[in-house]
């Protein structure tokens, strides 16, 4: 993605601390283009944005901490708002969906994970993802990656999965290698942040992958 642009927001990876990977949670599907279904975890939903969520992803999303492995966010909630119409939009036309992170017991955002097409009828797309960071290390981005992985094979019908995360974030490319992905390869200095080029690693995931190695938790879960 051109970090400058609001369209275009954001696409590297923020994620918190992995924890072991538990019961599958529940996905209620439907025709996503005309809405986002809501994902249920546990302690938390995955849902549409909503333009009163900008002031809280404002808040969770521009902090140091947390901005220095994803492209610039948007730094005013006017400029969250648009991003999050723009999410709407390009929702609509297939070919992108973002959904909010809502604990349980909150109302607004706490951070997002999206699925942008990166070829016509979603066979390829890219996924990412940023969480607030009160959040890291609570389990929350494990089992909001598993629903998304869920929904972008099984309910967009996605054949694969790329997602690029800076090499400097130990913490965003060892999770993305504990949820099965495969380091395919580096991107050198292919991410500006600050006026200064990184390199990115590429990960991949494949449909069956993905699907066999759901299977198997399943029955590691019922053995136990």
């Amino acid at each position: 993605m051109v970090a400058t642009t609001q369209a275009d927001w954001p696409r590297t990876t923020t994620v918190v601390n992995t924890t072991t990977l538990t019961t599958p949670a529940t996905v209620t599907t439907s025709d996503w283009k005309d809405g986002l279904p809501a994902l249920s975890g546990t302690g938390f939903t995955l849902r549409e944005l909503r333009l009163e969520d900008a002031a809280s992803l404002l808040a969770m999303l521009t902090t140091e901490e947390v901005s220095r492995f994803i492209s610039p966010p948007p730094t005013t909630v006017e400029g969250f708002e648009r991003f999050i119409l723009w999410a709407q939009r390009e929702r609509q036309a297939g070919n992108y969906a973002c959904f909010a992170v809502v604990p349980a017991g909150m109302d607004t955002a706490i951070g997002i994970f999206q699925v942008r097409s990166l070829e016509p009828g979603f066979a390829t797309a890219e996924w990412g993802f940023a969480l607030g960071s009160p959040f890291w290390g609570t389990g929350l981005f494990v089992d909001g990656a598993r629903l998304i992985l869920d929904f972008a094979f099984d309910v967009i019908g996605a054949r694969r999965l790329e997602a690029r995360a800076a090499a400097a974030n130990g913490r965003g490319n060892g999770a993305l290698r504990k949820l099965g992905a495969v380091q395919e390869g580096v991107l050198r200095r292919s991410f500006l942040r600050h006026g200064q080029y990184h390199d990115q690693v590429l990960w991949g995931i494949l449909a069956e992958d993905w699907r066999l190695q759901r299977q198997s938790l399943q029955l590691t879960i019922v053995v136990h």
